[in-house]
């Protein structure tokens, strides 16, 4: 096949591989070893890792020799539920540029309903059984590739919910597309919470980085570090040093209400960093996702930020029941996100990112 099929001449290789493609492998070392994974590599920069063991989510993302997300010390593990309870949650915690949370509850642990809760829900811990890989090949003109894979949730008696998670790139862009779709199969109504961590890190996350967004409403958490950092005369858009009074857990939280750039509800969020000219843009629909949260831990060597679209809040399941903001999945129910996420190294795309800010 002569001719171009996207930046790529066909005539000049005979393996898709070489310009890109998945890789599908178990880990076979450390505290990981039995995990699969995915490696995703896009030919234009970006690579990256979905994990099929921890509910299709992703840690390692990166353009070039520049890592986007942030990793926590002890890194990946196998999923065990044996840490569905309190904060345990926090042990295997990876980072990673996408850890989903939910989906019946995410937040705080405790109580609701005679039921009790631990923080942000068991998908993190959850397995999926991979539908499909479909790889690109630019001989035949394809050049989309993706997994898709199914994580069913609950017990007998139910709650019984199953998500099909599906995330597509294309050969040649830097750009991953997600579209979560969860179907209530069980006979009673389950409580519904849908958290996306989209976690941030060094070197993309670095002193004078920006997160971008225009939100005309900015609401602090409790916590004191929250109030006094998400308020008037402070920039909180603009990412400090390391900083000593975040050693430890204090975190500064708040969640945003981004305007709606169409009628649709659709909306844009990013953090650009103008050093590296690099940024990663979140295109996703309010309707869906009517909060954004912005978690901003800055310690010494824990230094990430968050941008979090979620369908609640974070302050637990008992709290958004009693506040009308709690979602359900009806028997025999569904609802779909979609969400896209751009890593963006043109000048001027950079520069209309930042006039989100105004």
């Amino acid at each position: 096949m002569a001719g171009l099929a996207g930046p790529f001449d066909p005539a000049k290789f005979i393996n898709a591989s070489q310009v890109g493609g998945i890789d599908a492998y178990t880990i076979d070392e450390g505290p990981a070893r039995g995990v699969r994974a995915l490696c995703v590599n896009t030919g234009g920069g970006l690579r990256y890792r979905i994990l099929a063991d921890r509910g299709l989510d992703i840690d390692q993302a990166f353009l070039h020799q520049y890592s986007l997300s942030f990793l926590t010390h002890k890194g990946l593990t196998p999923p065990t539920r044996g840490l569905d309870r309190g904060l345990d949650w926090l042990k295997s915690f990876s980072g990673g540029l996408l850890t989903s949370c939910g989906p019946f509850n995410s937040g705080p642990p405790g109580r609701d309903a005679d039921e009790e809760l631990g923080l942000h829900g068991p998908h993190s811990n959850m397995g999926a059984t991979i539908e499909s890989v479909v790889h690109p090949d630019p001989h035949a003109g394809r050049l989309e590739m993706s997994v898709t894979g199914t994580i069913r949730y609950g017990a007998f008696y139910g709650p019984c919910v199953q998500l099909r998670r599906t995330i597509t790139s294309r050969l040649g862009a830097n750009s991953i597309d997600i579209v979560d779709e969860f179907t209530n199969a069980g006979n009673q109504p389950a409580p519904h919470a849908w958290l996306l961590h989209i976690n941030f890190g060094y070197p993309l996350v670095d002193a004078g980085a920006e997160l971008c967004y225009d939100s005309p409403r900015v609401e602090p958490t409790d916590a004191p570090e929250s109030a006094a950092h998400f308020k008037k005369g402070v920039d909180y858009k603009r990412i400090p040093g390391p900083q000593q009074r975040h050693r430890g857990p204090a975190s500064a939280v708040a969640y945003l209400f981004p305007r709606p750039t169409d009628r649709a509800g659709n909306t844009t969020v990013a953090i650009v960093n103008r050093k590296l000219s690099i940024g990663v843009a979140i295109d996703y629909n309010t309707r869906q996702f009517p909060r954004l949260g912005n978690w901003q831990h800055f310690g010494p060597h824990e230094y990430v930020t968050a941008l979090e679209p979620m369908n609640g809040t974070i302050a637990g399941r008992a709290s958004d029941r009693a506040r009308g903001l709690l979602d359900h999945l009806a028997p025999g129910g569904a609802k779909v996100y979609r969400y896209h996420l751009e890593i963006v190294t043109d000048r001027r795309r950079l520069d209309e990112l930042r006039q989100l800010n105004g």
